[in-house]
This record gives structure tokens, sequence and C-alpha cells, in this order.
């Protein structure tokens, strides 16, 4: 039986079902780890193995050890039910599936490029994806584009280029450009954006 599950009396399921039932629950969630953690927590309260003191030791111990939190919750209710094999079998249950998934991505990955088709979608892509930077920019200068507010952006602009030039990083870039904009200020933006 297990232990450390609160005050009930837990219920003990095979290896195989416990097994299979992390490697359903975490692998089928989207949103982390807490998704899944969820999911568990649902699944084995509903079937007996475990109660809400107990999970909210599973919790408190995965969030302590360092790495992905999920995992080291799995382990710990793996430790739990099946003490050192279902510690094992949890871990594997838990990133094995997505592993596999994501090396048979990554080798699509690698070869992708080879094809002239997947190049050019992959150009598109890259140059829809920077019309819509100018654009959103675009927007939120048009407000300060009169000929009054033009040469104090110009100097703004003209000082984070030759920061940009100078390796700073760019957060500093902001800093300098916000202080910069502070200090030869103007006026406020026109309230009636066109």
């Amino acid at each position: 039986m297990n232990q450390g599950q609160g005050s009930g009396k837990a219920v003990n399921i095979p290896l195989i079902q416990f097994t299979w039932t992390i490697a359903r629950d975490v692998n089928r969630t989207v949103g982390g780890g807490f998704a899944s953690m969820e999911l568990l927590r649902r699944t084995f309260i509903a079937n007996g193995s475990l109660d809400d003191a107990g999970n909210a030791a599973l919790i408190a111990v995965s969030r302590l050890t360092p790495g992905t939190n999920i995992l080291a919750y799995c382990v710990a209710l793996g430790w739990s039910i099946h003490r050192g094999a279902g510690a094992v079998a949890a871990l594997l249950a838990a990133s094995l599936p997505a592993s596999v998934v994501i090396c048979a991505l990554m080798a699509t990955l690698v070869r992708v490029h080879e094809y002239a088709v997947v190049r050019a979608l992959l150009a598109v892509g890259v140059l829809v994806a920077t019309l819509l930077v100018f654009s959103s920019a675009w927007s939120l200068v048009r407000p300060f584009a009169r000929r009054s507010a033009l040469a104090r952006a110009s100097i703004v602009a003209v000082a984070a280029g030759a920061l940009l030039m100078a390796d700073v990083t760019p957060v500093r870039i902001l800093l300098v450009s916000a202080a910069l904009g502070a200090v030869i200020g103007g006026s406020a933006p026109p309230s009636d954006v066109e």
C-alpha cells in the first residue's frame, strides 16, 4: 500500500497501468507542467491512489527540486505509489514519448532546408514578418511624424543607431533613447490620430 498519501487508505494500481496513465496524461496536455500535474491529480484522486494532502506534498517536493517540475512531480508520484520501479517508470513515461517526437521533428527539420519550395516559403514568411513589424512600428511612430517632432525623433534615432554600432546592449540603448527623448522633450503626441 502507499505511504505518505494523507490520512485515507490509498489504492495501489498495477505498475503497468500506472505507467500508461502517466504517459497518457503528461503527453496529452498543453500549457506546461502545471496542466499535466492537475490532470494527474484528478486521475489519481479519482482512482484512489492519491488524496489532496499527498498531492500537496508532491507539488511541494517538485517545486523544491531543480529542473523540470513535471518530471520531479512524476518521479515523486511514482516513488509514493511503487517506490523505485514507479519512479523510473514515471520518469520514462513522462519524458520518453515527447523526446521521440522531438527527435523525429528535428530529423525532419535538419533536411527540410534542402527543398527549394521550403526555402521560398521561409523567405516569404520572413518578409511578411518584417512587414508586420514595420507596419506596427509605423502605427506607433505616425502620431510623432510631424515636422516639429521629426527633428527630435531623428536625433534619438541617430543616437540609438550610434549606440548600436558601438555594441551597447539593447537595454542601455533604450534607456539612453528614453532619457534623450525626455531631455529634448517637446509636446505630447497629438490626440487626433488619423
